[in-house]
């Protein structure tokens, strides 16, 4: 079964605010690694401990991409992207403690 990215209006904020090389190794990563089973952990998706901000992780290189996804509807729901930084997310310039 295929799932439906969709990016919240902040979460495309996010991706903005990359460089274009950036935003499309981003883009073609989360088709990649969240069209087919995006809820079975693998070595850069994980599901996170219980936070305010989403549910499930994916790593892209020093990149975060947090997500949720609707199994119902078939849609992964991505919440925000940021960078990390030694042991910070940095998301829109702001360190995110999760």
């Amino acid at each position: 079964m295929s799932y439906r990215i969709a990016f919240s209006k902040i979460s495309l904020s996010h991706l903005k605010s990359f460089t274009a090389r950036e935003q499309s190794i981003i883009r073609d990563t989360l088709i990649e690694q969240l069209s087919y089973e995006p809820t079975v952990p693998t070595r850069n998706r994980k599901e996170m401990r219980p936070n305010w901000l989403a549910v499930w992780e994916l790593r892209i290189g020093n990149f975060r991409v947090y997500y949720d996804v609707d199994e119902e509807e078939s849609i992964v729901d991505i919440r925000a992207i940021g960078i990390k930084e030694r042991n910070q997310v940095c998301i829109s310039g702001e360190i995110v403690e999760l």
